[in-house]
C-alpha cells in the first residue's frame, strides 16, 4: 500500500551528500509513494494567496478547474469580471508553475531534462459533495488517464498545494496500479489489441501525414491510452468496488504540499476547497526503474505490445 514520506528539512538539497544520493524521491514515487511537505516548500506571497481565495465560486459547480497551459502561456476556463482581474490570475498561476518546476528540478533532478511540463490548475470549488458526472467526480477513487490527451506509456506526476487557511483537503487512496491491473485486466477492463492489419496502417498512417501537412492536430489514443482510460471509467462507475475496496484515508492540512504519480495510485479527494496542482508528464524512459510503470505491467499481464510508432506524435 501507499506510504506516505514525509520532507520537514531541505537544506539536504545543499549538501554534498545529496549530489549522492539524487535519486531517492524519484525512487519514492516510482515505487507508488505521496511525497508530503508539511510546509510548502515554494515562495507564495501573501497577496496572491488572498488574491486566489478573493475568487468566487461563478455559475454551476460542475465548471472545470481553472487552467494554465505553460506551453502556450494561457489560462482558460475562468469567468472574467475586469481585465485586470484575468491579468491578475494568469500572473499568479504562471508564478506558481514557475516556482513548482524550479524546485523540482532541485529535488527530482533524474528527470528535469526530459519531463515536460503540462498544466497548472487552481481548484476553487469544494470536493464534498459537488456535483458532477461519474466519471468526472474527484471523490470516487480512481487512476489518472486523459481522454484527449494520450499518453503513449509516458507517466502523469502532480504536485499539490492546498492553500485553504483553515481546512484540509482530504484524499483516500487503494491498492497498488499492478494490484488493480491483474485484478481487473483482461476481465471487467479488456486489454486492446492493437492495429495488426498492414493496409490499415498504411491507410491510417498517410492520414496522420495528410492532417500533419494541413496543420490539423491528429493523435491516435494507442492499446495502453485506452486501456487506462476504459479503468479510470471502471473504477468510478464500480460501486462495488468503491465500497469494499481496502482505504487508506489521509488529511493535508492547510499550507502543505504533496506528490503522486496519480496514474500509479488510485486515489480519490473526498473533501477540500481551494488547492492548486501542476502536472508534470515524465516519459517512460526517463524514470529510474521503467519497469514499475504502468505500461510495464499491462505489457507484462496481456503479452501485447501497448505501444506502437503509428501512435505516437
Amino acid at each position: 500500500m501507499t506510504q506516505l514520506i514525509q520532507i520537514d528539512d531541505l537544506s539536504f538539497l545543499h549538501s554534498d551528500s545529496w549530489k549522492k544520493n539524487r535519486t531517492r524521491y524519484c525512487e519514492e514515487l516510482e515505487a507508488g509513494n505521496i511525497l508530503f511537505f508539511p510546509k510548502c516548500p515554494l515562495p507564495f506571497p501573501e497577496d496572491e494567496l488572498q488574491f486566489l481565495l478573493k475568487q468566487r465560486q461563478t455559475g454551476s459547480t460542475n465548471r472545470k478547474n481553472i487552467a494554465y497551459k505553460p506551453q502556450s502561456d494561457t489560462i482558460t476556463n475562468f469567468v472574467q469580471s475586469s481585465k485586470e482581474q484575468g491579468q491578475r490570475l494568469h500572473e499568479i498561476m504562471r508564478n506558481y508553475s514557475q516556482r513548482v518546476s524550479g524546485f523540482l528540478k532541485e529535488l527530482l533532478p533524474p528527470y528535469a531534462s526530459s519531463w515536460r511540463l503540462d498544466y497548472a490548475s487552481f481548484r476553487p470549488f469544494e470536493e464534498k459533495g459537488r456535483q458532477l458526472r461519474t466519471r468526472a467526480r474527484n471523490d470516487l477513487l480512481h487512476v489518472d488517464a486523459f481522454p484527449s490527451r494520450p499518453m503513449h506509456g509516458s507517466r502523469i506526476l502532480r504536485f499539490f498545494t492546498n492553500i485553504n487557511p483553515t481546512e484540509s483537503r482530504h484524499w483516500i487512496t487503494t491498492s497498488p496500479f499492478h494490484d488493480l491491473a491483474a485484478q481487473f485486466g483482461g476481465s471487467s477492463v479488456p486489454f486492446p489489441k492493437g492495429i495488426e492489419n498492414t493496409f490499415v496502417t498504411k491507410a491510417l498512417t498517410q492520414l496522420k501525414c495528410s492532417a500533419r501537412t494541413l496543420g490539423l492536430p491528429l493523435v491516435f489514443r494507442s492499446p495502453y491510452d485506452v486501456f487506462m482510460l476504459n479503468l479510470h471509467n471502471f473504477l468510478k462507475e464500480s460501486s462495488s468496488f468503491q465500497t469494499t475496496c481496502p482505504k487508506q484515508h489521509w488529511d493535508f492540512p492547510p499550507h502543505s504540499c504533496w506528490m503522486v504519480y496519480t496514474d500509479l495510485v488510485s486515489h480519490a479527494a473526498t473533501a477540500g476547497q481551494y488547492a492548486l496542482e501542476q502536472t508534470l508528464i515524465i516519459p517512460k524512459e526517463g524514470m529510474i526503474d521503467p519497469e514499475k510503470a504502468p505500461l510495464s505491467t499491462l505489457e507484462k499481464l496481456s503479452q501485447r505490445q501497448m505501444i506502437q510508432p503509428l501512435y505516437q506524435k
